[in-house]
């Protein structure tokens, strides 16, 4: 669900990571800022220095944990409770 209100500090950064890899458009929005990119990344950048973390572009939010969330792989599991 989008916030009411643009989002903060921590809140933003979260916000920020929890929808880069939907593109910068769906993190602006999520997090408060509607369709005002400017504003969204000079605070998120603003917030991000105040933490100490490198940030450049939304992407850089992206960890390898993250990535590695996302990644198909295959389903190994008994076929009854028998079996196992």
């Amino acid at each position: 669900m989008a916030s009411s209100t643009p989002l903060q500090g921590l809140e933003l950064v979260d916000c920020a990571r929890a929808n880069a890899k939907q593109g910068i458009e769906t993190a602006a929005m999520q997090c408060g800022y509607g369709d005002n990119l400017h504003r969204f990344s000079q605070e998120l950048k603003q917030a991000c220095d105040d933490m100490g973390v490198t940030f450049n572009e939304l992407t850089d939010l992206i960890t390898e944990q993250d990535a590695l969330i996302k990644t198909e792989g295959e389903i190994v599991a008994p076929e009854t409770e028998t079996i196992l």
